[in-house]
């Protein structure tokens, strides 16, 4: 199925074939392979819009996760459907490339950090509660290692 990609910053230089490749193997590692979305790439004012639109919040963040489905939809998937869009994940390359810089990694291995945490949001993981904490970023490791990357964080 299609990933559905658009830049509104041309700033960072990132490889679009790499990214794709990227997402189809999260898709793949999270048992959704023939599911598509879409991903954002822009810069800190429209990802801070959308951040105070959504979120309350006015400020630029990293990453944001809009879910198509509901999590328990995940469990009774529609095999039939012609396409199972997920949902939108937008990225901000101006704070993703502040935050590779502070982990003396690339833009493009910290846009696939990213994408891995949009992707367990669309499909229903959170991180509020130290408990949801936990199982978020085991199944990120999990996912960093389903795409060979390197994990950032200490710990």
């Amino acid at each position: 199925m299609p990933i559905y990609l658009r830049r509104t910053t041309r700033k960072w230089h990132l490889s679009q074939a790499k990214i794709e490749k990227t997402v189809r193997a999260l898709l793949a590692a999270v048992d959704e392979p023939t599911s598509s979305l879409s991903i954002s790439l822009v810069g800190d004012r429209a990802i801070r819009t959308l951040n105070r639109a959504h979120r309350g919040k006015d400020r630029p963040t990293d990453v944001l996760s809009f879910p198509l489905f509901e999590p328990q939809a995940f469990k009774r998937k529609n095999r039939t459907q012609s396409e199972r869009l997920l949902g939108d994940i937008v990225i901000s390359l101006d704070t993703a490339a502040r935050q590779a810089k502070a982990y003396d990694a690339s833009l493009q291995a910290e846009v696939e950090r990213l994408l891995i945490h949009g992707v367990l949001h669309l499909l229903g993981h959170d991180h509020e509660k130290p408990g949801e904490r936990r199982r978020m970023e085991a199944e990120e490791r999990r996912l960093a290692d389903a795409i060979g990357m390197r994990w950032p964080y200490p710990g």
